[in-house]
């Protein structure tokens, strides 16, 4: 079991690390990466999912997302005695790995005067803000997530390439569906690195948005679920 919940400490904190790491890069001043654009930001979170996934699936399930336990939960593929040790540990895991993000970039945080740039390199964000409409594209990104993770499941792909779909899968949901809230899809993603920008002494960071946090944390929740569901009807 600690093992397991070791994993998905390691995993969680190399996703931020590099998930949040691309953001930084693209979002803060005076990077080599300055201004690269959203297809550079989901093509890092693609990849950093990947990578998680691999170094830290060999000590556990590599979940690295509170909704993605909690529907294989539901699906009966996990103990719920094991749930809470595993959102304990991804918790844990995204805010150390958001520090690590603020420590390499912490000059460029000093030179960024906007505070909603700072608080987009922490969590995610709507384009506009619409409370319906931003609870439906966390509810469907993750739907698409989950529901494409358990139907993978289904096939007979050698060691890797199951993993290796998942991050393409990254991609093709923010290329899709990503563009109007920055496309979460996990709490432990969003609300853990959210903590932390509280936390932080960064000078111009804001406030946290803190209205707003619900809905990255109870729109992946519910997007699980309907997966869940649906993957029965299989």
């Amino acid at each position: 079991m600690m093992k397991e919940i070791f994993g998905e400490f390691l995993g969680t904190l190399l996703l931020l690390l590099l998930g949040n790491g691309v953001v930084a890069g693209v979002v803060l001043p005076k990077t080599k990466s300055h201004n690269s654009g959203w297809v550079v930001i989901t093509m890092g979170w693609g990849i950093a999912v990947a990578i998680a996934a691999f170094v830290s699936g060999n000590l556990g399930p590599a979940h690295l997302n509170p909704a993605l336990t909690i529907g294989v939960a539901l699906k009966g593929d996990l103990p719920w005695a094991s749930v809470l040790p595993y959102i304990l540990a991804q918790f844990a895991g995204a805010m150390v790995g958001q520090f690590l993000v603020f420590l390499q970039f912490k000059p460029h945080y000093l030179a960024e005067e906007n505070p909603a740039n700072v608080l987009g390199t922490f969590s995610t964000g709507p384009a506009i803000k619409d409370t319906f409409s931003n609870l439906i594209s966390e509810i469907l990104g993750t739907f698409v997530l989950v529901l494409t993770i358990f139907a993978l499941g289904l096939y007979k792909l050698q060691a890797g390439i199951g993993t290796f779909a998942v991050g393409t899968l990254i991609v093709g949901i923010g290329l899709s569906l990503g563009g109007t809230t920055g496309y979460a899809l996990n709490p432990a993603r969003d609300l853990g690195p959210r903590l932390m920008h509280s936390l932080l002494p960064i000078p111009n960071k804001g406030n946290g948005d803190w209205s707003y946090a619900w809905i990255p944390v109870v729109g992946p929740i519910i997007g699980a679920v309907l997966a869940v569901l649906v993957f029965g009807l299989f």
